[in-house]
């Protein structure tokens, strides 16, 4: 298969994947305000396997922030976040696949809380929203995140192949 084909097909479905995901979390009221889970920022460990994950991951944040309403400069900080993580990610990827969740939880917990406070005015302080929003991130990336990458570990070649 033609690489510039596949890459665009990986980055599709992961985006894809990425705003399903988010939707559903969005539904169960975990997908935005100060306490965050969105299942979809498991999928932030895939530059581990692709660089297509990166713009994949990118597109489907900011698509997902679109439908879930968010204001606009959410939208655009919040996708910053999760593509510096993106970025971190498979910069890290040579290192030790126990990296790959560190850079968007690292992303999202220092940017997202400014969001909160400052665009959504909501209650709390910047201290309080960077715990809240950490441990949501600890728990998407870190347990869900690598509990996808050990399972894809498995079937990399299938799927993402060199």
């Amino acid at each position: 298969m033609n690489k510039k084909v596949l890459f665009i097909v990986h980055a599709a479905v992961i985006a894809a994947l990425y705003v399903v995901l988010t939707l559903i979390a969005n539904a169960l009221g975990l997908a935005n305000y100060a306490i965050q889970v969105r299942f979809s920022e498991a999928l932030t460990v895939l530059p581990y396997f692709t660089p297509a994950a990166i713009p994949g991951l990118f597109a489907g944040c900011i698509l997902s922030n679109l439908l879930t309403g968010c204001m606009p400069l959410d939208v655009i900080f919040g996708s910053l976040a999760t593509l510096i993580g993106a970025l971190g990610t498979y910069g890290l990827r040579k290192f030790s696949k126990w990296l790959a969740p560190v850079c968007p939880i690292i992303a999202n917990t220092l940017i997202v809380p400014f969001v909160l406070a400052y665009v959504y005015r909501f209650e709390g302080s910047i201290p309080y929203f960077m715990v809240t929003v950490g441990l949501g991130e600890l728990l998407s990336c870190g347990v869900l995140g690598m509990i996808l990458l050990n399972v894809l570990l498995k079937y990399k070649k299938h799927i993402f192949p060199a």
